[in-house]
């Protein structure tokens, strides 16, 4: 059913999370971790869920609303890099000792930031776009489909971009490599294994709701223009 008078009770809530997992990822991939044989950034362990989000928000909404979504987002790691370079260029209280733990920490998050943008940009796209195409070609069916079919091709996409732009020039390229692989194959399993948990959201949000968006005929220009 697509319906176009909509309640979107949900939709704020959604967005809320999405956003603020966007930015707590952001703050956290200042640090590289380590576990076996697996190198990635601290973000790596939460960023996965806001892919789960996207597919509730395309699955349910569709691909229009979760556009404004990803450019909401967008918005905020922009604000964000922002301040943190301004508060680490304008001058330290005298008394105030942790300026260069600031610039240690923080002051990478301008570069983080610009990496996580281009990554996240066609990352989200992508993955909205594919879920999108996949619900019409599969008439609804099948959600397991489209929710890793489209992660593969959007991790894939955020996992390499995001790695290369942050990272290049302070790690070797075996390093990157590594990095990459391990984010992308961490980001998919998580997809796969949170997919219960995604069917039953996606069923409460839409009985809740009353919607089922179908994108028939709908562009996928990811500018926020229709």
């Amino acid at each position: 059913m697509n319906n176009n008078t909509k309640k979107t009770s949900f939709l704020p809530v959604i967005t809320g999370l999405f956003v603020g997992i966007l930015v707590i990822s952001n703050i956290l991939a200042s640090k590289m971790v380590q576990i076996g044989p697996f190198v990635f950034d601290g973000g790596t362990l939460l960023f996965p869920l806001s892919y789960i989000f996207g597919d509730i928000l395309t699955e349910v909404y569709g691909y229009r609303e979760s556009r404004k979504v990803i450019w909401t987002g967008l918005i905020m790691l922009v604000l964000m890099a922002v301040n943190v370079w301004l508060i680490g260029y304008l001058p330290a209280e005298p008394s105030w000792v942790f300026q260069d733990d600031f610039n240690n920490i923080l002051m990478l998050m301008p570069r983080i930031v610009i990496a996580s943008i281009v990554a996240y940009f066609a990352g989200e796209w992508s993955n909205s776009a594919v879920l999108s195409r996949l619900k019409v070609a599969t008439k609804g069916k099948r959600l397991w489909t489209r929710t890793i079919g489209s992660t593969l091709v959007g991790q894939l996409l955020d996992s390499t971009l995001f790695v290369f732009i942050a990272f290049t020039g302070i790690y070797p390229l075996s390093v990157l490599v590594v990095m990459a692989l391990s984010n992308y194959l961490f980001k998919t399993v998580i997809e796969v294994v949170f997919t219960p948990a995604t069917y039953i959201a996606v069923g409460f949000v839409k009985k809740s709701e009353g919607i089922d968006v179908y994108d028939y005929q709908v562009s996928y220009n990811p500018l926020p223009v229709k």
